[in-house]
């Protein structure tokens, strides 16, 4: 086979087979929940539809199956007569040890890694700088949005300024300013690009603002906020490149 997914020994279905909770034994459904995704109970296959939930025996007997895999990540799978808690742990501790074996950190000398080191944080501006966020209603909108940006890719960093809050992934894509009722945004990107289906947004060229970009949005409450996230991710993958061509 030319192509291989990734195939899970204990079987992913939470409804396991009576062969699978026999050879668990009596914690089938802790060890299902704890080892599942782990790196002991992961690997590649050719087979994966035929494989499915089949008990391990089988998976390793049939046609295909464990006992013939050409894959030096199967090794030893063929020669094992159960698969459970502690055969996951034990393949888990030899792969671990094999891959770092294989991918080694490299020895640098210090001059090199005081190089890299990340400067000493220098004193800025925090959330308390911001009294519209101080309590109440905006600060729960506040904290909802700032959660949810920072979970849309994980180079989005977040940097509290005088008169606003960036999130920046290569430069800002969206800027927040604290009102007294609500939260402005501006979108870092020319109103023409702004997919906007309830015409919500405030068209800002060349009227001076705090923030960067010429589209503006306000968000006042929690109900608002699916809609206004999906512009703000408009604007963090116009700048990711993942956008559409202007």
């Amino acid at each position: 086979m030319d192509e291989y997914t990734i195939e899970h020994i204990l079987p992913q279905n939470e409804k396991l087979s009576n062969v699978w909770k026999e050879e668990l034994g009596g914690e089938s459904e802790r060890i299902q929940q704890t080892w599942l995704h782990t790196l002991g109970n992961l690997t590649l296959t050719g087979y994966n539809s035929e494989y499915s939930d089949k008990p391990f025996k089988e998976k390793r007997d049939m046609q295909g199956g464990f006992r013939e895999s050409p894959l030096r990540l199967n090794e030893g799978l063929g020669l094992l007569d159960h698969w459970n808690e502690s055969a996951i742990q034990q393949r888990a501790d030899r792969l671990a040890t094999q891959a770092v074996q294989v991918w080694s950190a490299p020895a640098l000398e210090a001059g090199v890694l005081d190089a890299y080191r990340p400067l000493a944080p220098t004193a800025g501006y925090s959330i308390d700088d911001h009294p519209h966020l101080a309590t109440g209603a905006l600060r729960i909108i506040f904290d909802t949005f700032r959660k949810q940006v920072l979970a849309l890719d994980p180079c989005v960093t977040e940097e509290f300024l005088k008169l606003y809050v960036a999130y920046k992934a290569e430069t800002n894509f969206v800027d927040v300013v604290p009102q007294a009722k609500r939260l402005r945004l501006s979108l870092n990107m020319t109103f023409p690009e702004i997919s906007d289906p309830k015409g919500l947004c405030k068209d800002v060229t060349g009227l001076g603002r705090w923030g960067n970009g010429d589209v503006e949005i306000g968000l006042a409450s929690l109900d608002e906020l699916p809609y206004v996230l999906g512009l703000v991710r408009q604007a963090l993958e116009r700048q990711l490149g993942n956008g559409p061509e202007a």
